[in-house]
């Protein structure tokens, strides 16, 4: 938490309620709920909530501030509720293309926010709403289906907090308050690569199937199946049948070595594709090793130029190695070298690995821990058994990880002066500690950043596999699966992946009170007003009662319900329901009816002429697309100017990077109207390219209405 926050919160004499943010949401914590999301998300303001002294369009906010264990700083987290009366925006454009669009439109939607580290000590403003730079964004409506629209972690920005951090709470959230659906539209990038697609290759599922979220609707008529056939088509591809096809490429012979070094790293036989991704994505990302060749001495090692660098005799090279092991720093030697002296029964490459594991789980532990101290053993063992799972390999290692350099760190081993307990501790290189040089090759090296000293911008580094875990990932991801040569299956898989973005996560009904009954109601006319049937696939309302209640408490209830939750309801009379029809309003609930079946409710007074009656708006678009798509699905589209029909634009020929011509006539209608060719003068007409690139397209109109 900044000063500035701090600051603002003694102005106003008065804190906001904290609460430890890796346990927020848990329950019990802040609420234990048992309704739907309407109660929960009030009953929640009331425990976790500060309402603050300002609005935002004239909408309330309430803020939370969560502590983060670790680095003890405390984020806000704010709910502003929103009323769909006063909004500049009625519509969820989110549910209409998510497939939400026959949604009533609720009265109120809660809106979730973290802003970024830098506006912590800031209050939100209108433009918070459309923020997409926010660690956290997400919105529910009061009948509980949300959108998580936006979720940044360090890759986004953060300073602090963590992509799986951030989501784990949103999970804990929307669980907690008792929400019904949450969609998702995965755009998630990271180094260029699609994680939608990386994940659904490596794991089966995007990178937020992690939390639960499942396929929910496609793109450009995809549909559940496609998808699924997709990622076990990609998922699928044998390691040898690719180095076999690559055979002809200029990096086959990168891909062989790649796929060597790795299988030599794993445990197990990796035979596909998606189980090298997967083993790939499970170790951590370290830093290049740059080799720079000294030309004097050991001490302008770090500062020869190009022009001046020739290769050391062996005696001085000898002679530089010997003086530099004169100095204190010298007594850290290298664990590449110290294994190569080391009489094991595991390969060189494999003590390598578990000693990058150990390193990569001291560092993670370090950068979580304000202070200065380190692992014990058996922590150290439990973190990296997560990767490896030969004991007797890791204790070996552990047992040699001293006063050793691997990467660019020193990793020492010492007891804990207070509590008697030998702790592994890990220093950065040139913070007290510098690299011991070593020859290699007859030539003298020495590990270091190349981003960090502008004299080693003429080094020479080639790429090496398992250098670089992510840069092998991103070369796997771009010349396997974009590039894969002449394999049109191949091809249309990765497409098809990349056209699914919506992904979506339910949480099912709980009836875990003994005492009530639940039912989930939908909404339908009287038959009086039959004329003006509602349509759409409406969501129902979840109305509790108790087990002891008539028939008429049920009206009651749902009618309350429906009331407080839809704007198309706000003067609704339930007059029956249709699973019950005949039975008296005195009978009682329990034993007539099953708890947790849906039930078709009937009433007078539903506003039917109201424009805030579907999120999808009253627009009555007509969507038939050559693709097989019906429904918008939130990518580009263009109508047609004589049938009205949309199309998209992608599938009509128009590239994403065109503009959208000034007239479109679809091949329909271009088919129905104008002959296959039209001879002029002038030039010939082709209907199905030159509506869209005639130079005159006037001349066509008057051509197909015979003006």
């Amino acid at each position: 938490m900044s000063f500035s926050l701090i600051d603002s919160c003694k102005k106003r004499k008065r804190w906001p309620k904290i609460f430890r943010l890796h346990s927020f949401a848990d329950p019990g914590c802040p609420i234990a709920p048992s309704g739907p999301f309407r109660e929960n998300i009030r009953i929640f303001l009331q425990e976790a909530g500060e309402l603050e002294d300002y609005k935002v369009m004239g909408n309330p906010i309430w803020c939370t501030l969560l502590i983060h264990e670790k680095t003890n700083l405390m984020a806000p987290f704010y709910t502003l509720e929103e009323e769909v009366y006063g909004s500049s925006h009625p519509f969820c454009d989110h549910c209409r293309c998510v497939g939400w669009s026959g949604h009533f439109v609720s009265k109120r939607r809660y809106h979730f926010i973290i802003p970024m580290d830098n506006g912590w000590h800031k209050p939100l403003n209108e433009e918070s709403l459309d923020n997409q730079s926010h660690l956290l964004h997400g919105v529910i409506h009061c009948n509980g289906y949300g959108h998580l629209l936006c979720l940044n972690g360090i890759e986004g920005g953060s300073k602090i907090l963590s992509g799986r951090e951030i989501m784990d709470l949103w999970d804990r959230i929307c669980t907690n308050l008792r929400a019904r659906q949450i969609a998702v539209e995965d755009a998630s990038r990271k180094r260029s690569m699609d994680l939608r697609l990386l994940h659904g290759v490596a794991y089966g599922h995007s990178w937020f199937g992690r939390w639960g979220y499942k396929f929910c609707r496609g793109s450009f008529g995809v549909t559940e199946q496609n998808y699924y056939e997709a990622i076990e088509t990609l998922g699928s591809l044998v390691l040898d049948e690719i180095i076999r096809d690559l055979s002809k490429t200029k990096y086959h012979k990168d891909i062989k070595q790649m796929v060597r070094c790795y299988r030599d790293l794993s445990e197990t036989h990796i035979i596909t594709i998606r189980e090298l991704l997967r083993f790939m994505l499970t170790v951590k990302s370290r830093g290049p090793v740059s080799k720079i060749t000294v030309t004097s001495s050991a001490k302008s090692v770090s500062s020869s130029s190009p022009s001046t660098s020739a290769f050391m005799s062996r005696n001085s090279i000898k002679h530089a190695v010997s003086s530099s092991m004169k100095e204190k720093s010298a007594r850290y030697k290298k664990f590449s070298t110290a294994v190569a002296n080391m009489d094991s029964r595991w390969p060189t490459r494999r003590l390598e690995f578990a000693a990058q594991v150990i390193v990569d789980a001291l560092k993670e532990d370090k950068a979580m821990k304000s202070g200065s101290s380190g692992m014990t053993r058996q922590d150290v063992r439990d973190a990296a058994r997560l990767h490896i799972g030969d004991t007797g390999l890791l204790d070996y290692v552990l047992k040699s990880l001293n006063n050793v350099i691997v990467e660019n760190y020193v990793v020492r081993r010492m007891v804990n002066p207070s509590t008697r307990i030998l702790e592994y501790t890990i220093h950065e290189l040139g913070k007290g500690f510098k690299a011991p040089t070593e020859v290699e090759h007859g030539v003298m090296t020495v590990k270091d950043n190349p981003q960090k000293d502008s004299s080693l911008s003429s080094s020479t580094s080639s790429w090496i596999p398992g250098n670089d875990v992510y840069s092998d990932v991103v070369f796997l991801y771009k010349n396997v699966l974009l590039c894969y040569p002449d394999s049109e299956v191949v091809e249309l898989a990765v497409q098809t992946i990349l056209d699914c973005r919506h992904f979506v996560k339910e949480w099912k009904l709980r009836d875990e009170m003994e005492q009530v009954l639940t039912f989930i109601c939908h909404l339908k006319p009287n038959f009086v007003e039959n004329k003006s049937e509602l349509k759409g696939p409406s969501c129902g309302e979840i109305v509790i009662v108790p087990l002891h209640a008539t028939v008429r408490d049920l009206k009651q209830a749902a009618e309350a319900t429906l009331r407080d939750t839809y704007c198309i309801a706000e003067r609704l009379i339930v007059t029956d329901i249709k699973e019950l029809l005949g039975v008296s309003d005195e009978e009682v609930l329990f034993g007539l009816i099953q708890s947790g079946v849906k039930l078709c409710v009937r009433g007078i007074g539903i506003d039917l002429c109201t424009p805030l009656k579907y999120q999808g708006g009253s627009d009555n678009w007509k969507v038939r697309c050559e693709c097989g798509a019906q429904d918008d699905d939130g990518e580009r589209m263009v109508a047609c100017d004589i049938c009205e029909v949309w199309q998209h634009t992608r599938c009509c020929g128009i590239d994403d990077s065109e503009t959208v011509p000034p007239l479109f006539v679809c091949s329909g209608c271009c088919d129905s109207l104008v002959p296959p060719r039209v001879e002029t003068s002038n030039y010939a007409i082709d209907c199905a390219d030159d509506f869209l690139i005639s130079p005159e397209p006037t001349h066509l109109l008057e051509y197909a209405y015979g003006y």
